[in-house]
């Protein structure tokens, strides 16, 4: 019985283009550290359970659509400056084919390939004139021309994933409590989950990727608490 070579046994690589999984995770971590921030930050002045639910959903709302927004216009535009050197790039290999083909060859020397080997194979890959660009888009660029992010995914996943983490704090207060500390610890342990979640992509353990990401929200709410407390005891001295 052969064996399976390693290249098979191991797992497929997790997705790194940035496609979907960065604007989601930031979506719901951003979601849930600043409505925590906003609603410690209300809470701290002294004001009203139905204040801090006005405020809240008034966060979740403006924020989901800034995300989205953002999201879109961001991988939007960087696909087209990727569009660009790509069409900068093919007229290169139109007018200057020879030229391109020793500086794809050059690049291959650089990192260890022999001289002979590194011509035959950039003379091999010159004459696709579709590889050759793809080719020279990833060497020179570091992109993949085909493989490039969907701004509209981008804006969906984080619009969603934003609305989704910003909700969590607000739970309580939407189930009928009027307790800031309720609402707080709910947003906690939504900021532990959702660290946690991400650590399986990055491979940390997933404890220390929760811890992390709840001492963060914690930093920001705290300051928020101090901040809008400090503001409502002057307004109440004035």
């Amino acid at each position: 019985m052969t064996d399976t070579p390693a290249a098979l046994r191991e797992a497929h690589h997790a997705d790194v283009s940035g496609g979907w999984l960065r604007p989601a995770v930031f979506g719901a971590m951003d979601g849930l550290v600043t409505n925590i921030a906003l609603i410690a930050g209300v809470g701290g002045g002294g004001v009203s359970a139905h204040s801090i639910v006005l405020t809240g959903t008034a966060g979740l709302v403006a924020g989901a659509i800034s995300m989205g927004l953002g999201e879109y216009t961001s991988v939007r535009s960087a696909n087209e400056q990727v569009a660009a050197e790509v069409a900068k790039e093919r007229r290169e290999l139109e007018r200057h084919p020879e030229a391109e083909a020793r500086e794809l060859s050059d690049a291959w020397v650089a990192r260890g390939l022999p001289r002979d080997l590194a011509n035959q194979v950039a003379e091999a890959v010159r004459r696709n004139p579709e590889e050759a660009l793809r080719v020279h888009v990833r060497e020179e660029l570091g992109v993949d021309p085909d493989e490039q992010p969907s701004p509209w995914a981008a804006a969906i996943s984080s619009f969603l994933c934003f609305s989704v983490g910003a909700l969590i704090p607000l739970l309580s207060y939407l189930l009928g409590s009027t307790s800031l500390a309720l609402a707080l610890a709910v947003g906690g342990v939504g900021l532990f989950a959702a660290g946690a979640v991400v650590a399986r992509f990055t491979g940390r353990p997933w404890w220390a990727g929760g811890l992390r990401q709840l001492l963060l929200g914690a930093a920001a709410a705290g300051a928020t608490y101090l901040i809008g407390m400090l503001i409502g005891v002057q307004g109440g001295l004035g």
